[in-house]
C-alpha cells in the first residue's frame, strides 16, 4: 500500500492518513509520496510564495509521519501526467495493491486521478477539503444552490442533522522505528519567502488559540479593518491543506456550543467565511467549466473587455492614483497576502473602473498570493466582476474613496504602504490630488504621489454603460 499526500499535507483529521494507518501490516515498511512539481503548479498560476510554504511544510510532514511509521517519499516531476506514469511503474515494481489518497476538485487534478484509474493503479480516494461532503447539500430539485444565504441555511441544517466526520490527530499502531528521509534539501528558513508566516505546529499551538479566544469576540467588527489584525489569518493553511476545515469547525464548536443556531453573533461571521469557503469549493465540483476561466454567468461569457495594458499595469504596481487601492497593492506585492475587505475593493476597481477581464485580475492573485486557491479567488472575482454565482449586481460600484473613509479612516493603512503621503493631512489622506496640488513646494520630488488614472464618477457612468 502506498499513502499519496496531494493538497492534504497533514496528519491530523487527514482521511487518506487514518485509513492508511488502519490497514499497516506488522514488519511492513509503510511508504508515502508526494509530487514536487512545481512547472505543473507554475501552469495554474501558483505563486512563489505559496510554493515556498508547501516545501517548509514537507519537512515537518516528514518529522510527523516518521513518528507514525512512515517514510515520505519526495519526487520531483514536472506534471500530473508524470505523476501518473510513476505510479504505474512504482505499484508494478514494488507490487502495491493499493494507493491511497484524499480528491482534489480541480479540473486538470481529477483529469489525472482518471488516467491513474486507465492506467490500472488502484487508486481509492476519501474526501479531505470540506466539512459537508460535496453533493449532498443540494435544492429540492437536486441541483447546486446558486445563492449563498438558501446554500447557508442548507449547509448549517445538514451539519445539524448529520454531524460531520472529525478525526483527530494520527497515532501510530507501534512505537517508531522509522526514520525522517525527505529526497530534497531543507528550506533555509531565514531566507525563506514566506517566512514571516509560521509553520501549521506553532498556528495550532499559538495563533488559532489566540484567536478563537481573544479575537473572534470581536471578528464581526474588526475583520474589515486592515490596519489591525482582525483576522485569523488561516488561510493560506487552509489553501495547501495543512489544517483541516473540520478542525476549525470543531475548536469553534466546542468554544461556542450554540454557534450552529447562533447566526447573529460575532463569532458566527467566522464560520460564516468557513461556509463561503465551501459554498464555492461545492460550485467547483459542480460547474467544472469554472477551471476553464468560464464565467457563471454564460451571458458575460462574450464580453469584449476593453483591457487597456496600460491600466493594468499600473493597478499591479499599485500607482492607480486611489491610495487605498494603491496600498492594498503594495501589501499583495511586497508581502503575498491582502485583507480580504481590499480585495473586493481593488477587484471592483479593476473590473468596473478600468473594465479590465476578471481574469486577468485572478491570474496575477494567483501569481502572487500565499494563500491562492482556484475555488476561492475565481470566486470572489466573479463576485466582484457581477459574472459570477451569486455575484454583486453589475451596478454595484465600489467607490474607492468611500471605501477608505469607511475602513481606513485615519488613513493607518495607507500610511503603511504609501510613504508618499506620510504629510497629507487625514483629512486630503483618502484622495489627496488637490492637496498635493495646492501644497507642491512641502512635497519632495521623491516622494510625490501620482495623478489618479481614471475619474471616479466619469469611470462608474462607462461601467454602468458598458455592462448594460
Amino acid at each position: 500500500m502506498l499513502l499519496w499526500f496531494r493538497n492534504d499535507i497533514r496528519t491530523h483529521d487527514n482521511p487518506a492518513l487514518h485509513y492508511f494507518i488502519s490497514q499497516q501490516r506488522d514488519n511492513e515498511i509503510s511508504k508515502a509520496v508526494f509530487f514536487v512539481s512545481e512547472k505543473q503548479w507554475r501552469l495554474h498560476d501558483w505563486s512563489t510564495i505559496k510554493i515556498d510554504l508547501i516545501k517548509r511544510h514537507l519537512t515537518l510532514l516528514s518529522d510527523e509521519l516518521a513518528l507514525l511509521n512512515i517514510e515520505l517519499l519526495l519526487v520531483d516531476l514536472d506534471s500530473f501526467d508524470e505523476q501518473a506514469n510513476f505510479l504505474q511503474r512504482y505499484c508494478t515494481e514494488y507490487n502495491i495493491t493499493e494507493v491511497v489518497a484524499n480528491s482534489e476538485v480541480e479540473y486538470n487534478e481529477k483529469i489525472r486521478d482518471e488516467k491513474c484509474l486507465q492506467l490500472g493503479i488502484p487508486l481509492t480516494l476519501f474526501e479531505a477539503d470540506v466539512i459537508v461532503p460535496k453533493g449532498a447539500v443540494l435544492t429540492k430539485t437536486g441541483e447546486m444552490y446558486k445563492v449563498f444565504t438558501p446554500f447557508k441555511r442548507a449547509w448549517l441544517n445538514h451539519v445539524k442533522d448529520y454531524g460531520f466526520e472529525y478525526l483527530g490527530k494520527a497515532t501510530p499502531n507501534k512505537p517508531s522505528t522509522t526514520k525522517k528521509t525527505i529526497s530534497q534539501s531543507p528550506v533555509e528558513e531565514a531566507t525563506s519567502p514566506s517566512a514571516q508566516w509560521p509553520l501549521i505546529n506553532t498556528i495550532e499551538r499559538q495563533v488559532i488559540p489566540t484567536f478563537l479566544n481573544e479575537k473572534v469576540h470581536s471578528y464581526n467588527s474588526q475583520r474589515d479593518i486592515p490596519s489591525i489584525k482582525g483576522t485569523s489569518g488561516l488561510s493560506p493553511y487552509l489553501a495547501i491543506g495543512a489544517v483541516s476545515p473540520r478542525y476549525l469547525l470543531t475548536l469553534l464548536i466546542n468554544q461556542f456550543p450554540d454557534i450552529l443556531t447562533a447566526t447573529d453573533t460575532e463569532h458566527f461571521t467566522w464560520l460564516n467565511e468557513l461556509i463561503w469557503r465551501e459554498f464555492y469549493r461545492h460550485l467547483l465540483f459542480h460547474q467544472p467549466r469554472l477551471c476553464k476561466h468560464q464565467c457563471f454567468n454564460e451571458k458575460y461569457q462574450s464580453v469584449r473587455w476593453p483591457n487597456n495594458p496600460e491600466l493594468f499595469k499600473a493597478w499591479c504596481l499599485g500607482k492607480t492614483g486611489y491610495p487605498l487601492v494603491d496600498a492594498a497593492m503594495r501589501q499583495l506585492n511586497k508581502t503575498g497576502w491582502m485583507h480580504n475587505r481590499l480585495r473586493m475593493v481593488v477587484a471592483s476597481f479593476l473590473t468596473k473602473h478600468l473594465l479590465i477581464d476578471w481574469r486577468w485580475g485572478e491570474k496575477y492573485f494567483m501569481e502572487n498570493l500565499i494563500d491562492g486557491d482556484l475555488a476561492a479567488n475565481n470566486g470572489g472575482w466573479q463576485w466582484a466582476a457581477s459574472t459570477g454565482c451569486d455575484a454583486q449586481p453589475y451596478f454595484r460600484i465600489f467607490n474607492p474613496i468611500r471605501q477608505s473613509e469607511r475602513f481606513d479612516p485615519n488613513g493607518d493603512f495607507i500610511r503603511m504602504y504609501l510613504p508618499e503621503l506620510n504629510k497629507v493631512p487625514t483629512k486630503h489622506i483618502h484622495f489627496p490630488h488637490t492637496y498635493l496640488a495646492n501644497n507642491s513646494l512641502l512635497i519632495e520630488d521623491e516622494s510625490r504621489y501620482w495623478p489618479a488614472i481614471v475619474e471616479h464618477k466619469a469611470a462608474r457612468l462607462a461601467a454602468l454603460d458598458f455592462y448594460k
